[in-house]
């Protein structure tokens, strides 16, 4: 397959490039082997058949069938509310992709993981020679190994993907069965967040369901390490009627299995006196939500590019809290690879204490519903204004095409927004009617010594007249761009042995001052920087290197220079000034941390992992340091905050039907304003908390609007806590978040051809 070595090289390896490779013709079937009516329904009579890169995600692709129109069959579609173009599949061993020939024309084939369990999609590439049928077959197994691996397939050998040519299953003479199922269910890693209002466990009256039909694991969980084992009810959310439906109507048996004893690996089981019938792996993109008014989990399911919502409903409190407080170690052996029993007591109490829902926060007052919730309330379907709607779509930016948006910083000056497309800025202004435009575009960053380079990371500094900027060709320097020439105009070279891998202002209203000064860390080490100072930049008496390899992931800095520092580990810690020791280290819960922003007073912190956010409170509740900030003193060993994870609720996510990779979530921020919205992005979707809410417990408190295209960053016009500024990929607008819409399955639903509510769950071998 490596004769293609040349050709992978340049389709294979830009990873701007949406397409891989592309067959421009050919009919797509649908093959129903047991029935005698209708074997091989034609679906699309003129097809183009693609390899894609799924957007936001490395080492996934989708195979997307799409239909060619001939002349006016596209008018006659125009009224119609839903139109079948395309048919998208993720790529992954599930498929069992494998290629034949059919009337001496080339066949792709593949499971329809949505249909009967012997149903399959067949692709006839009409006209296609060899070469490129053996091409497409090598992209396909390469998208594989990179979404099975997580790693790049560009060194693979042969034999590497040989492992994903499909073998046909052999059966002996009388007996029928399934088709073989995925050797490894590891394929379904991606999985989005969940959350789900109590109320919508409770069972509802529906119409009569047929349960799923058990299937036999390959093996039987009896035979496995149980780590728990407690009796329940098992739900799974319904697209079509907006509720979760029974799975069963007997009591079921849930639990956690090791499944390699010592290897951490667990999975979650659920059987009935048939056997297993559900069957998980523990990981965090199962995004777990736990509802103690209903003793309940709920969590998302990845089935073959499609997100289900299932929902665990335990048969008493004791049963609810061993299996929670089970689940949360097996969790966090899974993403530390140690033994939990190994923590401290006060780590162990801290993972712990991040799953519970019940939240009591100190210095809030609940003074019940405000008029604008009381108004939703009564009007909840009450959609934008068309004008306002109208008004977002004339932001279209004439920034160079071949790159895509990637980074937005926003000045709190002239009303000024910038947005980073490869080595060109674009400037946008925001217009008296809270609208965004295009002002201009700083061309061609690059060094004073005049070589080109992509901004990996902006700042704004020094009254919104400089732009700190990170290359990443250079990482021991920084450099400083006039906004008002449009040019770099300084290199500050930092440290010949230390990299600047992240930068801060010096407190987080420092842009708006004559401050010089910036924060700087690498991925061990917290330093200032000081440009005025001659020779390297950075402040020797004030740099801290740190033992341990921290992989600090992002700093934030609260009004009065007090500094958030989160890693890759997972872990957070607080500091009340640079060169010395932290004053609160909170441990990793595991997932990594992406980004970081504190409150302006530094009371509260939110931090954000691919799946969910964590919020946690910085104030002392009790002990000798009652009423201090974790800044300034350090918690008690037994009084560490309880983190508060937001997610997206279950059914959300199964109505959105891709996985969730938040955007660095941002507070709203301005001087002498007070914080009360968190803002971050996945996929296409703005969501914004309302932080009022979040501090009264209710964590699912969060309204979305979504984009055709991919949202890149989004973030809080500085001193309006109403206006939101939003990068796309190929754009720029603002949006008032009264326009943001509560969650519902119009306003979020991918078409209606990719929902089912059949979940691949069940008949799903681990």
């Amino acid at each position: 397959m490596n004769i293609f070595k040349s050709l992978l090289g340049k389709v294979w390896q830009d990873p701007n490039a949406a397409e891989v490779v592309k067959i421009e013709m050919g009919q797509l079937y649908l093959v129903r082997p047991g029935n005698i009516r209708s074997s091989r329904e034609c679906i699309y009579n003129e097809a183009i058949a693609t390899i894609r890169r799924v957007p936001a995600l490395d080492h996934n692709f989708q195979l997307v069938i799409t239909r060619v129109y001939e002349d006016g069959d596209q008018e006659l579609l125009e009224d119609e509310d839903e139109t079948d173009e395309e048919r998208v599949f993720l790529i992954s061993e599930e498929l069992e992709f494998h290629s034949g020939v059919t009337d001496d024309e080339p066949t792709f084939i593949w499971r329809d993981l949505d249909g009967d369990v012997d149903e399959l999609y067949e692709f006839v590439a009409s006209g296609t020679n060899e070469p490129t049928r053996a091409f497409f077959e090598t992209c396909m197994y390469r998208a594989m190994y990179e979404r099975k691996f997580k790693a790049s397939a560009d060194n693979t050998k042969d034999s590497d993907l040989d492992q994903f040519i499909w073998q046909p299953v052999t059966e002996a003479r009388g007996q029928t069965g399934d088709r073989k199922s995925p050797k490894n269910q590891q394929d379904f890693g991606d999985l989005p967040s969940d959350t789900v209002d109590d109320s919508t466990v409770q069972p509802r009256a529906m119409p009569n369901k047929i349960p799923s039909a058990a299937a036999r694991p390959s093996f039987a969980s009896s035979s496995l390490p149980t780590v728990t084992s407690q009796e329940g009810h098992i739900f799974s959310w319904n697209l079509e009627i907006e509720g979760f439906v029974a799975e069963r109507e007997e009591v079921v048996v849930a639990k956690i299995v090791e499944r390699t004893p010592g290897n951490f690996n667990y999975w979650l089981i659920v059987s009935d006196e048939d056997g297993d019938f559900v069957s998980d792996k523990i990981s965090s993109d199962m995004n777990p939500r736990w509802a103690p008014k209903t003793s309940s989990l709920t969590w998302n399911y990845a089935n073959g590019g499609r997100y289900d919502s299932w929902a665990l409903q335990l048969a008493s409190t004791e049963a609810y809290d061993a299996f929670k407080t089970a689940f949360a170690q097996c969790l966090w052996e899974t993403l530390h690879r140690v033994e939990f029993r190994k923590a401290k007591p006060d780590e162990q109490a801290y993972v712990i204490s991040s799953t519970t829902e019940d939240i009591e926060m100190h210095d809030v007052e609940d003074d019940g519903e405000d008029e604008e919730e009381v108004d939703k309330e009564l009007d909840p379907d009450e959609e934008a204004s068309e004008e306002e709607e109208e008004e977002e779509d004339d932001a279209v930016s004439p920034m160079p095409q071949g790159e895509r948006n990637s980074q937005l910083t926003i000045g709190y000056k002239g009303d000024r927004s910038y947005v980073v497309r490869g080595n060109n800025i674009g400037v946008f202004s925001h217009s008296s009617d809270d609208q965004v435009k295009y002002y201009a575009t700083i061309s061609k960053i690059s060094t004073p010594q005049g070589k080109e380079f992509k901004p990996q990371e902006v700042m704004l500094h020094d009254q919104d007249t400089k732009m700190v900027l990170k290359n990443p060709l250079d990482p021991h320097s920084l450099f400083s761009m006039d906004i008002e020439r449009g040019k770099v105009v300084e290199e500050w070279k930092i440290h010949e042995d230390i990299t600047v891998d992240h930068i801060a202002p010096e407190n987080k209203f420092a842009q708006t001052t004559r401050e010089q000064t910036l924060v700087g860390a690498s991925h061990n080490a917290l330093f200032r920087v000081d440009p005025r100072i001659s020779g390297s930049k950075m402040v020797e008496s004030q740099y801290k290197q740190y033992v341990s390899k921290n992989k600090f992931s992002g700093v934030a800095t609260t009004a009065s220079g007090k500094l958030a520092v989160a890693s890759e580990k997972g872990d957070i810690r607080l500091f009340d000034t640079i060169g010395k020791n932290a004053k609160t280290a909170l441990p990793p819960l595991g997932d990594p941390i992406l980004g970081i922003d504190v409150t302006a007073s530094g009371r509260w912190i939110v931090a954000t992992t691919k799946t969910y956010l964590l919020l946690i409170d910085t104030l002392i509740g009790e002990g000798r340091y009652a009423g201090n900030l974790g800044f300034d003193r350090s918690f008690p060993a037994n009084a560490k905050p309880m983190p508060r994870r937001l997610q997206l609720r279950s059914e959300h996510v199964a109505y959105m039907n891709h996985d969730i990779n938040f955007s660095v979530a941002r507070f709203n921020q301005g001087e002498g304003q007070e914080e009360n919205a968190i803002v971050t992005a996945t996929g296409q979707y703005v969501i914004a908390w309302d932080f009022a809410k979040v501090k009264k417990g209710h964590l699912d408190k969060y309204e979305i609007k979504k984009y055709e295209d991919m949202v890149v960053q989004d973030n809080f016009k500085f001193g309006d806590d109403k206006q939101i500024i939003v990068a796309l990929q190929n754009n720029v607008l603002a949006i008032n978040k009264k326009n943001l819409k509560r969650p519902t399955r119009n306003s979020l639903a991918a078409p209606m051809s990719s929902l089912h509510s059949r979940s691949g769950i069940v008949n799903s071998p681990y």
